[in-house]
Formats: C-alpha cells, structure tokens, sequence
C-alpha cells in the first residue's frame, strides 16, 4: 500500500508540472533594411513635403559609409522632379545620377539610423502619380531597393479674385442723372480674361448712356473685359435719368457674370447702389 501512495504521488507531481511548461517565445521580427513615411499623397508644384526614411543593418558586420537613398521608379528620375530643402540627421546630402543619398558614416551591426528629407517640387513638375523607392547602401554593401508609397503631383491650380464695386453722383440738368461708375478689379493672383460685368439702373429711370453696350431696350448693360492682369482694374460708367414720376428708393447694380480662370470668391461679385429720390431734380445717392 506504501508503495503505490509513492507511485500515485509521483504521477500527480509530473501531470502538475507538465501544466507549468512555459509556451515557446516568439522572436521579435527584423525591421526591414529600409523604410520610409511620407507626409502626404498628394502635392503641387511649389509646394514641399517630407520623408521619413529609417535604415536598419541586419548583417553581422559593419556597413561601411552608409546611406540612405530615394528614387522615383522607372521611368521618372526623382531629381527631374523635387529638389532637396534638408535632410538634418544626416552629415551631407546630395544628388547622385537619378537617385538622391543622405550620408550617415558607418553603421554597425545591428544599429539603425533615421533621416527626414524636405522635399520641394520644381515649379515646372509635370503633373501625375510617381512611386518613391528607398534603399540602404554602403561602401561594402548594398541592400535590397523597396518600392515606398505613391505620391501625385497635382496641376496648378490658377485663380483669378475679379471683385466688383460701384459709384453714384448726381448732376441735375432738367431732371437729375445719376451717373453709376463700375469698378472692377483683379485682386489675382492670376491674369483674369474674358472678364463680363452686368450693371442695371433702377426702374423709374431712363437710359441716358453707357461706355458698355446696353442690351436692347433692358435697363442692363454689358462691360466686357477682354484680360485685367493681377492687382490691376478699370471702370465702366452708365448713366440714367429720373422723370417726372420718379420717387423712392433706387437701387442700382453690377454684377460679375463670366471670367477666367475661377474666381475663388463670390462675395465680392456683386456690387449695389442706393439713391433716394424725393422729387425729379432732387436725388441724393
């Protein structure tokens, strides 16, 4: 009986301790030789932007003369496309045939090093979708080239503010007339074309002239600008009468209807003007 209380506690030890057996570690994974993080998908010329390129050396031994490269995959060539601005953590970089290199000495086995490239897109890149590739070289040694993100170069995009402002003086002859003066101006940045403005006398006024065609028998005029160059401007007049029955309020406007490029703000597209007519030789604007 002894011996099988022996035995009996013997196998209770070894299935208790079978439960305790720690499960296998898993090895942390290698970083890759090279990676890369950019700070957008998307840029227009001019414009800049950044890339974070990290290197890693899985070898045994030393890279000698490590660097950090970027490229455009075939067939762009990065340096036809983007200039550098800095890259800080490196000692030097520079441009070497289509690819651009940061220089970081040696790196030992085992170590990584990281460079943050600036980025600025020539004024004259043409527009598109670009995949960046990255690489880890050295002296003695060179890494296996990954293909990074895509990166578009958008077109640029040109727009013309054509504001808008109007005038009233009175002169009174046998009635009074008012002549409205139209002010429109390219606030750019780029050159506006093909520029219509639409001014309109008030009812209870009659058509007297205009430096812009009238639109037949309407009380509208059309003033047409053919180009207006950025920060520059130009005036139109129309002019109007009162008459015997006119009394009141009178609201005249001019209004922007067509330009080119696209004018990026309609708050100043339109312009009024009020004058009060108390009897046909007194108006006050």
């Amino acid at each position: 009986m002894h011996a099988w209380k022996l035995v009996r506690a013997a196998l209770v030890t070894a299935v208790a301790g079978a439960g305790l057996v720690a499960a296998p570690q898993v090895a942390n994974a290698v970083p890759p030789s090279s990676a890369i993080e950019v700070s957008t998908a998307s840029v227009a010329p001019g414009q800049t932007f950044t890339v974070t390129e990290t290197l890693y050396n899985d070898r045994d031994f030393t890279i000698v003369g490590g660097k950090a490269g970027m490229y455009a995959k075939d067939p762009a060539y990065l340096p036809n496309l983007v200039d550098i601005v800095s890259c800080p953590e490196a000692f030097a970089c520079d441009q070497l045939g289509s690819s651009y290199r940061a220089g970081f000495h040696d790196v030992p086995a085992g170590e990584s090093r990281t460079v943050t490239w600036t980025f600025r897109v020539k004024d004259d890149a043409p527009a598109g979708t670009i995949t960046l590739q990255h690489q880890f070289i050295g002296e003695n040694y060179a890494f296996e080239t990954f293909d990074g993100p895509a990166l578009t170069i958008t077109p640029v995009q040109t727009t013309a503010d054509v504001a808008v402002s109007m005038t009233a003086s009175v002169r009174t002859l046998v009635f009074a007339r008012i002549t409205y003066t139209i002010t429109v101006k390219n606030n750019g940045p780029a050159a506006a074309t093909g520029i219509r403005v639409v001014g309109t006398y008030p009812a209870g006024l009659g058509y007297a002239g205009s430096s812009c065609p009238r639109v037949g028998t309407t009380r509208s005029v059309n003033c047409d600008i053919a180009s207006l160059a950025s920060g520059a401007s130009t005036t139109r007049t129309l002019t109007a009468d009162a008459g015997l029955l006119t009394l009141g309020s009178l609201v005249a406007t001019a209004q922007r209807t067509t330009s080119s490029p696209a004018d990026p703000e309609s708050g100043n597209d339109k312009a009024t003007r009020s004058c009060t007519a108390l009897t046909s030789l007194i108006v006050r604007c």
